[in-house]
């Protein structure tokens, strides 16, 4: 499942479409002074209650393409977890606004897909790595949160004896 999609011209019309969205969302606006590019996925985090969600929506531009030009799947699941990070990560109040004008999903996304039609093969096992690394970066986490409600059970069950 790693090859180009035959009709190259559907794609680069869709690729030229994607980098349009990547930027309106992600690198639109210049800030005057600082020099810092921001978008609408950032203005869209500063409404509470539904503005990052607005954001991923935007966002998941890129991941249709992908399904319908038939990437490969790890491309597609890193496609997802961009987006995941920045919706997840830029919830937070404050420090995720701060965080989706630097992280800029949309444009990560956008040079993905790019890669991936410039080079099929390296950018999909360049994606699964990155998956694989996720994946155990999590299972540490799960891990290490596992330990310590054992260990914080034990300590609490040890005083409740004592």
């Amino acid at each position: 499942m790693s090859e180009i999609p035959r009709n190259q011209g559907h794609l680069s019309r869709d690729l030229e479409r994607a980098r349009g969205l990547a930027q309106l969302l992600d690198s639109a606006i210049r800030i005057p002074v600082i020099g810092v590019r921001i978008g609408m996925d950032a203005l869209l985090g500063l409404v509470p209650g539904g503005g990052d969600a607005v954001g991923a929506l935007l966002g998941a531009y890129p991941i249709v393409l992908a399904v319908r030009h038939r990437l490969p799947h790890a491309v597609v699941v890193r496609l997802l977890g961009n987006i995941a990070v920045d919706a997840i990560f830029g919830s937070v109040p404050i420090i995720g606004d701060l965080f989706d004008i630097g992280f800029k999903s949309n444009l990560r996304n956008q040079r993905l897909i790019e890669r991936y039609a410039a080079e099929p093969t390296r950018t999909t096992r360049s994606s699964q790595g990155i998956i694989w690394i996720a994946v155990g970066g999590i299972a540490l986490i799960v891990a290490a949160l596992l330990a310590l409600t054992i260990w914080l059970v034990s300590q609490g069950l040890s005083r409740i004896t004592t």
